[in-house]
């Protein structure tokens, strides 16, 4: 077998083709995983909010553009793991009914072509690969599970149990927040999460952040079939003369032209690159651009509507580890509004260098110090709806161009509405909710891309949809996507974990498909 032939070429090694590496490394099947960046460094930097927030350390260089032709700098990461090495670790299912039709303000989110039934397996098995810690029967509308949790919930340092018991006493339901970190709080000498306030948004330095890489990759590696090869930047995909397969992956490392080959191809390099990779690759059997018969590719753009709020109270928040609290109350239709709005949570921990980022209306009498000090962080996320005008598309150079437009706002307006009356009720000023990102004052903006998802769906209808439900595309017989491009609709929670479970899916379609 030729040195550049392999059964499975997996682009990316996020949450989608991270975990599916590991699922197929014991195949003893020759996989090679092809990494635009490299390993992210261990550096005193991993924990200094100055080099991580304000200088975007580890954020990619390049610039996109929007709509208007205007560049702008992603929030964005290329490196093993993906943009795991970077999150919060909040690791929620989706919802069964997120699965199925939901009404919305804005719109229709339509429904996925298989149920949750058939995920639920697999989400049992990636949290306990991914070793996260809950509660089940603690949120009011988590979904059926087959298993508890392997690791108990995390508990909540003394300023988020006021808070938590703060809306318990208002009559909602909040509830430990799942979350993968490698923390023993029976044993904290022999644990390796150190419970730090640099975790969300941050590398981990001592690797106790369950993330892709630390739980997947470098295990994947260990079997020798497994090959890693990072600064490789896949600049097309290129198809037989029938186009119904793909023959040869170019590569573009160290600015060296390289090309493989693999009987299986799975593109997985987030919803925007994976989007811009099919589009690059168009040929004369796919005009519109690799697996694009159906026009859909790159259209259809999600990332959630999220905000972050700093409520600002007159106790201090001395809080190592905000992110154990989430709130779904107003997940669902309630008696006061017939649509959803979405979910609450708390968000990692902020300093002065962050609300420099933010730059935030100043509270009187307050310093950006005294007011970090001060502030409990709280994120809120409402589900946006699919529309094929949110798109993206590559110009002639190659580069990346995203447009999108906001929907479903009334939901989220809502949201923030329900969040500052809870507050002004458990010494949280509601005149002192201040919006804050580390962008521009407001919502999370077009270079927010954490959440990316919707631009290469899947379906049972070739003519609707660019994937069918093992996520092969219809057009292409042996390529496959696997990271959230695959949605065909956002929900309200972080969608790392259901890439994770499908990803494990996925993994045993192709086990059976290979051999």
């Amino acid at each position: 077998m030729s040195d550049n032939r392999y059964d499975v070429i997996i682009i990316g090694t996020g949450a989608g083709g991270g975990t599916l590496a590991y699922r197929l490394a014991p195949s003893g099947k020759r996989i090679l995983l092809l990494e635009r960046g490299d390993y992210v460094p261990r550096e005193k930097e991993n924990w200094d909010s100055h080099a991580v927030v304000a200088e975007s350390r580890y954020h990619i260089k390049e610039a996109w553009r929007d709509k208007d032709g205007r560049e702008f700098h992603a929030g964005a990461h290329y490196n093993v793991g993906g943009n795991t090495k970077f999150y919060g670790a909040a690791l929620i299912r989706m919802r069964k009914e997120d699965f199925g039709q939901v009404r919305h303000h804005g719109g229709i989110s339509p429904a996925w072509p298989i149920r949750y039934e058939d995920l639920e397996r697999y989400y049992t098995e990636a949290e306990q690969l991914y070793q996260v810690h809950g509660l089940r029967g603690s949120d009011p509308t988590e979904p059926p599970a087959s298993a508890p949790y392997l690791h108990p919930p995390i508990s909540h340092e003394p300023r988020i149990q006021a808070i938590f018991d703060g809306f318990t006493r208002q009559g909602y339901r909040p509830f430990p927040i799942p979350i993968g970190l490698m923390l023993d709080e029976q044993n904290p000498g022999r644990s390796r999460c150190i419970r730090c306030d640099t975790c969300d948004g941050f590398p981990c330095l001592v690797q106790a952040k369950a993330d892709t890489q630390v739980i997947c990759v470098d295990p994947a590696l260990e079997h020798p079939n497994v090959t890693l090869v990072t600064n490789a930047f896949v600049s097309r995909l290129e198809t037989s003369p029938s186009g119904r397969e793909v023959t040869t992956v170019h590569v573009e490392r160290n600015g060296i032209p390289e090309t493989y080959s693999g009987n299986v191809v799975v593109v997985s390099c987030g919803a925007i690159n994976s989007a811009a990779l099919l589009l690059r690759s168009a040929n004369d059997q796919h005009p519109r651009g690799l697996a694009n018969g159906s026009d859909v590719v790159g259209r259809h753009y999600m990332c959630h509507l999220n905000t972050m709020f700093l409520a600002m109270s007159r106790h201090p928040n001395p809080t190592r580890l905000n992110k154990t609290l989430g709130l779904n109350d107003f997940y669902f239709p309630t008696e006061e509004w017939e649509y959803p709005m979405g979910h609450i949570s708390l968000m990692g921990g902020v300093d002065g260098n962050v609300l420099r980022a933010g730059a935030p209306r100043l509270v009187p009498g307050m310093t950006l110090e005294v007011m970090a000090k001060h502030a409990v962080p709280f994120w809120m996320t409402s589900e946006d709806l699919p529309d094929p005008r949110n798109r993206v598309t590559v110009d002639g150079d190659g580069g990346i161009r995203l447009a999108y437009a906001s929907n479903n706002d009334e939901a989220h307006r809502r949201l923030a509405a329900k969040l500052k009356s809870l507050l002004k009720h458990i010494e949280c000023e509601e005149h002192h909710l201040i919006p804050l990102q580390a962008y521009v004052p407001g919502r999370i903006p077009l270079a927010g891309v954490a959440h990316q998802n919707g631009t290469v769906r899947f379906g049972t209808d070739p003519r609707t949809s660019a994937l069918d439900v093992n996520c092969r595309a219809h057009d292409v017989d042996n390529l496959y996507v696997v990271d959230a491009s695959f949605f065909p609709s956002s929900s309200a929670v972080n969608p790392a974990l259901t890439i994770m479970a499908n990803a494990l899916r996925v993994g045993d379609h192709l086990r059976e498909r290979l051999g």
